[in-house]
């Protein structure tokens, strides 16, 4: 659900979204979703959304039509326009792992190892980057060190302002009181950002886009 609200956003932002890697939840839903958006500014305006999103809602899958309460921890980086020189991957760092892409389309899909996974791990840094839309191989794995680039320069930058302590804190934990923005739909509607005290009934048009407030 929140997946579509923001690519339904994208778009009518005029933004170019890109899906790069994507997981099916075990029964329903998905487990995780990575995907790049461009356009101008378009990290400015959504660096905003990093942290935790509380959703209430009756829950399609149970018969018994309980209210059920999930969270979902939603993450933005920005990517490099070009390779920078000045980020160095030390690649005894990185774990790559290949698999079989699970998407529709291509004809390499689910027959060749073409998805790839980087998994970057340093003193109490861990950062997992996937990509298994490209047509091969070599593309995805550009396309990770595009990606796993990014979130070091990330890194980089707000090692200028705080230690890394607290830049491990600032991502919540997914738990009760951590949200940052809470979509219930039942017993009654509204969407309310816990930052700002902004809050709306109008949860169909919150999650249409036809209105949002970020």
């Amino acid at each position: 659900m929140l997946y579509r609200m923001y690519t339904r956003y994208c778009e009518r932002m005029g933004f170019t979204v890109k899906l790069l890697d994507i997981l099916d939840g075990d029964e329903a839903g998905l487990k995780s979703v990575t995907f790049e958006v461009s356009g101008d500014h378009a990290y400015g305006y959504l660096r905003g959304e990093k942290g935790v999103h509380r959703l209430v809602r009756i829950s399609p899958f149970d018969s018994n039509a309980r209210r059920h309460t999930s969270f979902a921890s939603l993450d933005v980086a920005p990517m490099l326009e070009e390779d920078d020189s000045e980020i160095e991957v030390d690649m005894k760092y990185v774990r790559v792992d290949t698999y079989h892409s699970s998407g529709a389309g291509g004809q390499n899909v689910n027959k060749t190892s073409s998805a790839v996974r980087m998994t970057y791990i340093k003193d109490d840094v861990t950062i997992v980057v996937a990509c298994q839309t490209e047509r091969d191989q070599v593309q995805n794995r550009a396309t990770c060190m595009k990606m796993l680039k990014s979130r070091l320069l990330e890194i980089r930058e707000r090692e200028r302002e705080q230690e890394m302590a607290d830049i491990k804190g600032e991502m919540k934990k997914i738990e009760w009181g951590s949200q940052i923005r809470s979509y219930v739909f039942q017993p009654y509607t509204m969407v309310k950002d816990h930052r700002t005290g902004y809050e709306t009934g109008a949860i169909a048009d919150v999650m249409d886009l036809s209105l949002i407030h970020i």
